[in-house]
């Protein structure tokens, strides 16, 4: 399996962003926990049809456009992750949940299972995991930094604002 990664410069940070030839693999924040984690092929810098699609989704989503998530994802996890992440994807633009409430949803006794699988989340953004707040409504655990997770939720609140 051949990787190809691409660097974009977002208005809160720069983003390595991984692809396979099946869809993206990840999107960190440079520096953020659990950077790249997980990817052991080797990674070569260059140009994809994913990697493309990833770039202009992050173009239109930071310049205001409510867009459902166009890009084939491919995030590697336990099975446990990919139904935590499948769910995080089902939260939409301008609305939070809490980890417990995520929980319940999943039929999960564990808010820190359920947190642990969140914080693992590859693909910043993409599934939206800084929609996810503690369950007094309070902005924890966001591997790309609190400031990031409270910019994101801003710009999304603004957005579902506009469109209403």
């Amino acid at each position: 399996m051949t990787l190809v990664k691409a660097c974009y410069v977002s208005p809160i940070g720069e983003l390595s962003l991984v692809a396979d030839e099946t869809g993206l693999v990840g999107a960190w924040f440079l520096g953020q926990a659990h950077f790249e984690r997980g990817i052991k092929e080797p990674v070569e810098m260059g140009d994809s049809v994913i990697l493309l699609q990833a770039v202009e989704w992050l173009e239109s989503y930071f310049a205001g456009e409510v867009l459902e998530v166009a890009v084939p994802l491919s995030p590697q996890g336990t099975a446990f992750q990919q139904r935590v992440w499948s769910e995080l994807a089902t939260i939409p633009y301008g609305q939070t949940c809490t980890y417990k409430a995520l929980a319940d949803r999943l039929q999960c006794r564990s808010s820190q299972a359920v947190g642990g699988a969140v914080g693992k989340n590859p693909l910043s953004i993409f599934i939206p995991c800084h929609r996810i707040l503690g369950s007094d409504g309070s902005l924890t655990g966001y591997a790309g930094g609190l400031e990031r997770k409270s910019w994101l939720l801003a710009h999304e609140e603004s957005l579902s604002k506009s469109t209403d």
